[in-house]
């Protein structure tokens, strides 16, 4: 399963990495995804949206066994 989140997540860092942040992979634990928002991702006060929304979202629609998405 990491494999296929990270095949994803390099679809949607081009969209954060133009507003000049990042999400980096730290883990997957029972199909809870662990990610580092970077950048100007990491300070801003929308990053939750981001990773609820956006990020979440995206991955579990097109990953069924993904429960939920984490900050760390």
């Amino acid at each position: 399963m990491k494999e296929q989140i990270e095949e994803v997540l390099k679809e949607i860092r081009p969209t954060l990495q133009a507003d000049g942040g990042d999400v980096e992979l730290v883990g997957v634990d029972d199909g809870v995804v662990k990610v580092r928002l970077k950048g100007a991702c990491g300070g801003c006060p929308m990053a939750s949206m981001t990773l609820k929304n956006g990020i979440e979202r995206v991955l579990k629609a097109r990953i069924p066994e993904v429960k939920t998405v984490e900050s760390v």
